[in-house]
């Protein structure tokens, strides 16, 4: 049902993302961290629908279906509107990159996968990545804009490419999975 508390979860985390880009675009160092309260807002919504939707029984396929949905949105929206303002420049584009390319790769894995009835769950790791990637991203989008004396965004870059790294492991594991199921037809 639609209007059960994990779905207006999820939705909500769609919602936002229109939020935080705006945001993004703004010039003044408070809409910064506007940007990542409500971006870490959205973020925590991630695992309290899951939760709620386990503990209340209230799993359904709408829910499966828009939560990794509602991850990918966020993750590239920020990505992509970091890239065009110049928050994420340099050698910093390709960990984006990555993480973008991984997303794309998985969503498709998971569409041929379900024609053939093939079901692959998440993983622990995968679930650390997307922690990773919204952490890292949380704290890009805070970038200069916070304190001088700590350097932000260099940090939230090192984050970046580790959420990278996992998410390289990731997908490889993903994509092994899926041509073991190409390979056999099932």
């Amino acid at each position: 049902m639609i209007t059960s508390l994990p779905n207006l979860l999820t939705l909500s985390r769609i919602l936002v993302v229109p939020i935080v880009v705006g945001l993004l675009y703004l010039p003044a160092d408070i809409w910064r961290w506007i940007a990542c309260g409500f971006y870490a807002a959205a973020c925590i919504t991630d695992y309290f629908d899951g939760h709620f939707a386990r503990t209340m029984r209230q799993t359904s396929a709408l829910g499966r279906f828009l939560d990794p949905i509602a991850d990918k949105l966020l993750v590239a929206a920020v990505i992509v509107v970091m890239v065009a303002n110049g928050q994420l420049a340099g050698v910093s584009v390709l960990a984006g990159l990555i993480i973008l390319c991984r997303e794309i790769l998985v969503s498709g894995l998971r569409e041929y996968l379900a024609e053939l009835k093939v079901g692959v769950p998440v993983s622990t790791v995968a679930k650390w990545k997307t922690t990773m990637q919204m952490v890292a991203l949380g704290v890009l989008i805070v970038g200069d804009a916070g304190p001088a004396e700590v350097p932000v965004r260099e940090i939230g870059e090192v984050l970046l490419w580790a959420a990278a790294a996992l998410t390289l492991y990731t997908g490889y594991d993903y994509l092994r999975t899926g041509l073991r199921h190409m390979q056999t037809g099932a």
